[in-house]
């Protein structure tokens, strides 16, 4: 199939990482895939949630997302007070994603708080969510320590998350959202630096597939997250 820029099957993005992208936030960046763009900052309180119990000294790892009006080429709505059931499986992946990477224990009795906020959506939305959450949480986390608020860092290995799926027959990796939209197998997949699956949501939007494509698409996205986590997190623009 002949994909935007003559990108090959296995060929992500254009991809950046912008460090503190805004100042008050602990840690924050605008990542970027393509022209897939989020703002993703990570908040910290000195409190654990009010539902632990007293004597928990575990911290807490939570994430909000946004897909913001103009972020699509028809306005979406804002959500004020009630959100969609995809915003709230979006934010709670992005939670389990980063406390999958984290020791509560270590962390303290404090909660970061991730919030994705979409600018330009073109497909993997959730997906660069969850990278934008990695780099800001680390971020956040190496201020936590330069400040003597902890001890020991407390992210156990770095994630990243990329989509995956069938169009036209091929396997193909990072869809954008004209691959998306008419894909016929559509996936998610958050792994660990060691290869760890965290998540890997599928569905075949049309036809059922086999087997040996799925094992094509996991070690696809196994590849693409390897050159996330060791490429774009350690050369992003600062």
């Amino acid at each position: 199939m002949q994909r935007v820029n003559n990108r090959k099957n296995q060929e992500l993005r254009e991809i950046k990482f912008t460090k503190n992208f805004t100042k008050h936030a602990l840690g924050s960046v605008l990542a970027e895939f393509g022209d897939t763009k989020v703002i993703v900052s990570a908040s910290v309180e000195e409190q654990k949630p009010k539902w632990m119990e007293k004597d928990d000294t575990r911290g807490w790892v939570t994430a909000e997302y946004s897909l913001l009006p103009s972020s699509t080429n028809t306005r979406c709505t804002r959500e004020r007070t009630k959100v969609s059931g995809r915003t709230q499986e979006i934010q709670r992946l992005i939670g389990r994603s980063l406390r999958a990477c984290v020791d509560l224990q270590k962390l303290g009795p404090r909660t970061i708080t991730i919030d994705a906020d979409v600018i330009q959506a073109d497909g993997s939305t959730r997906c660069v969510s969850i990278c934008g959450a990695y780099v800001a949480l680390s971020i956040a986390v190496e201020k936590l320590i330069q400040r003597g608020l902890i001890d020991d860092n407390p992210i156990i290995e770095p994630i990243a998350a990329v989509s995956a799926g069938i169009c036209d027959g091929e396997v193909i990796v990072d869809l954008d959202y004209a691959e998306d939209s008419h894909a016929q197998v559509d996936s998610n997949i958050v792994m660990t630096k060691s290869g760890k699956i965290i998540e890997f949501q599928t569905t075949a939007e049309g036809e059922p597939y086999d087997r040996v494509q799925l094992n094509e698409i996991l070690d696809l996205a196994s590849q693409s997250i390897d050159k996330i986590i060791n490429f774009h997190y350690n050369n992003s623009c600062c």
